[in-house]
């Protein structure tokens, strides 16, 4: 009996050990990647630097990269899809403006990373995801670190999500080769959607709906995304190639 009273004690001092180690090595490494990967390109906004640092990025890649998640670069999530680079969801995060109140509409949600990232930063985010093997398991993952105000859904995300819509903003993890027209419906007066556009030659675009209807657009940098996934019927609409 005395050998049981003593082992017990030291085995959950044991695990008490193993955990805060694992939280210190994964804090390290995420610090240095905000400090040298994001701020160091540019990306200012104090509450994305923040929540880059607290966000576990190697919990939303498979168990065999996990060495590799704050490193300056997209990783295979499975399905032939990826996680993107830290620096990019940083920057993406950032150009969605965000104040603290919004209602969000993510396009991909992939392994549920920029969905935690968002989650910290807004009141709603609302994600759809066409790969159901992605979606069902990220759903899973997001439950189990405490992203409770985060919705996924399993769909075309071409479509948006009309029954959530209007939408403060909306950020788009895929690369169509031209905006889908539903989402510019579902954008609120005076929101953003950032979006990565084009097939082979890809850029990250910025585009602000005016209260009058009409869309303004801004270029950022080139990028490389998945490509996002649907049947194209496309029309130009106001000088602006739309999808719909």
């Amino acid at each position: 009996m005395h050998q049981i009273k003593f082992v017990i004690p030291f085995l959950f001092c044991l695990f008490c050990a193993e955990e805060k180690t694992e939280e210190k090595w994964w804090h390290k490494k995420a610090a240095v990647m905000v400090e040298i990967q994001i701020e160091r390109r540019g990306v200012k906004d104090p509450r994305v630097l923040k929540v880059m640092r607290d966000t576990p990025r190697h919990r939303f890649i498979p168990p065999h990269l996990e060495k590799m998640a704050y490193l300056d670069g997209p990783l295979p999530i499975g399905e032939g899809q990826t996680i993107s680079q830290p620096y990019i969801v940083a920057l993406m995060t950032e150009l969605l403006a965000l104040k603290g109140d919004e209602k969000i509409l993510e396009i991909g949600t992939g392994s549920g990373y920029q969905a935690a990232v968002l989650s910290a930063l807004v009141s709603e985010v609302f994600s759809i995801e066409i790969v159901k093997n992605l979606v069902d398991s990220a759903a899973v993952r997001l439950d189990k670190l405490g992203y409770k105000n985060v919705t996924t859904r399993w769909g075309d995300g071409y479509k948006g999500w009309p029954e959530e819509a209007p939408f403060d903003a909306i950020i788009v993890t895929a690369a169509p080769d031209k905006i889908p027209q539903p989402l510019i419906d579902q954008l609120k007066a005076g929101g953003r959607l950032v979006i990565p556009i084009g097939a082979r030659q890809q850029e990250l675009k910025v585009f602000t709906k005016n209260k009058d209807g009409t869309i303004q657009s801004k270029n950022i940098i080139p990028v490389r995304f998945v490509p996002m996934v649907h049947p194209k019927d496309s029309i130009p609409i106001k000088g602006l190639e739309i999808e719909r």
